[in-house]
């Protein structure tokens, strides 16, 4: 019986093409997938990124839906919003073929149900994985039909209609696909709109030769950052490899939080919703929860994780989540995340008032944070718990363990220690009044950690 418990991670199966995955097995997850959903639906929407090896791959697991009696519509070439696209609106389970911005060497499937339900460990990849371990049963009767569908046109229309730009004012923006999807999707979304686009590494390559394609990493962004200030840009944009998250630099080239962005779409999302619920992680910038408490909305607050904020979004009624890492969901999206659609909303945002986007910004970005830090431990358990002694006996502190340690300091500041779930890591995200703050209390963190 094979372990698989390396590649079927907490919301998708991710591994090194050749040594963890290959058509085989990808075709036995194929089959596995329909069994799991085959009460539900009679067919499988299944798209794939640009990476070399993903072709062959959805292909086979293709193969293997249909060996269970389903159908199969074949997208092609999608980004994984445009996946999420294709499952809402042709009311399918779906599965996507990415690594997102893993190296070129890795691929993975992302995989949800009808209406863009997302699959994670507690919700089918559990049962997914054991079906594959013990063998696939044999199906005795029809083979599916497989399809093909392009919805690229039809995706980019739908956000569109989702947000207006017809009144925006002309913008010059710097798109950096990194290589990735982005460069299949936003000619298409961005077509006919009063948007001056600079292209940078539209080609679709897996290799990734430019950069690699995680705009969260600063490193990544340099290229992106220079070409703004080089042509006067308004703004630049950078997606991930799979095009599901965006990152955003003004027109200095700096940086806007993600915790900003979120604040921002919040806003105008409530505006067309007044009272509505809106979520937000727990290493979400406090700013968010203020900012949407202003509006009259309801902020609600969640451990980090795809699957943590869309099962929320279900249970309130949400109109809109935001993360940290850049990920953006939106009820009129089948709460699923498109950075898509949060890049429009930050162009009408801009286009609809004469003011340069750092002024737009400046009025959602409250506090300094210090990012993710990583520390590599041998115990994460006692890490953990030597971090929470030090800071649980001090007089006016607040602790709280949603996800991982969060530590609430007298006079606002704050940080939350997570494990993270595949590697010997803890994560370390501080908020603090002014940068000063912010590094006195990551010094002191990491001295404990790394101590």
């Amino acid at each position: 019986m094979p372990d698989l418990s390396g590649i079927v991670k907490a919301y998708d199966i991710r591994g090194v093409v050749g040594e963890q995955l290959d058509a085989d097995l990808v075709r036995d997850f194929g089959a596995a997938f329909a069994l799991l959903i085959k009460p539900e639906a009679p067919s499988v929407v299944i798209g794939h990124d640009m990476r070399d090896s993903s072709p062959g791959l959805a292909a086979a697991f293709a193969e293997g839906v249909t060996s269970q009696g389903l159908d199969v519509v074949s997208i092609g070439l999608a980004s994984t919003d445009q996946l999420y696209f294709a499952s809402g609106s042709l009311n399918m389970p779906g599965a996507m073929f990415t690594a997102s911005h893993n190296p070129a060497k890795y691929n993975g499937i992302k995989l949800c149900r009808a209406g863009a339900s997302p699959v994670g460990q507690d919700t089918g990849l559990a049962e997914i994985r054991d079906t594959v371990e013990q063998g696939v049963p044999e199906f005795e009767g029809q083979r599916g039909s497989i399809t093909e569908r392009d919805v690229l046109a039809d995706y980019a229309a739908y956000l569109r209609n989702l947000v207006d730009l017809s009144g925006s004012r002309p913008l010059k923006i710097v798109v950096d696909a990194g290589n990735g999807m982005g460069g299949h999707t936003v000619p298409t979304v961005f077509d006919g709109l009063p948007i001056d686009v600079v292209p940078m590494y539209f080609e679709l390559d897996g290799s990734f030769p430019n950069h690699e394609a995680n705009p969260l990493d600063p490193a990544n962004i340099v290229d992106l950052q220079a070409k703004v200030r080089e042509v006067g840009a308004d703004a630049g944009i950078a997606f991930d490899g799979d095009a599901d998250r965006c990152f955003i630099v003004d027109e200095r080239g700096e940086p806007v939080s993600p915790s900003a962005i979120t604040a921002l779409v919040a806003v105008r999302e409530l505006a067309k919703d007044p009272g509505g619920t809106v979520i937000h992680n727990l290493i979400t910038s406090k700013g968010v929860p203020e900012i949407v408490a202003e509006h009259g909305g309801k902020p609600v607050r969640t451990r980090v994780g795809h699957s943590f904020i869309k099962a929320e979004m279900a249970r309130t009624g949400a109109i809109f989540g935001g993360e940290h890492s850049a990920h953006y969901y939106f009820r009129d999206f089948w709460r699923a995340d498109t950075g898509m659609l949060a890049a429009l909303h930050v162009l009408a945002a801009l286009g609809e008032q004469d003011g340069p986007l750092s002024d737009l910004t400046s009025a959602y970005s409250r506090y300094a944070a210090s990012g993710e830090i990583n520390s590599t431990v041998d115990d994460q358990v006692a890490k953990m718990m030597a971090v929470k002694d030090s800071f649980g006996t001090r007089s006016g502190v607040e602790l709280d363990e949603l996800d991982g340690l969060t530590v609430q300091l007298p006079g606002g500041a704050w940080f939350n220690l997570r494990p993270s779930n595949t590697e010997p890591l803890l994560r370390l995200n501080v908020e603090a009044a002014n940068a000063e703050a912010v590094q006195g209390l990551v010094d002191e963190v990491l001295a404990i950690i790394r101590s």
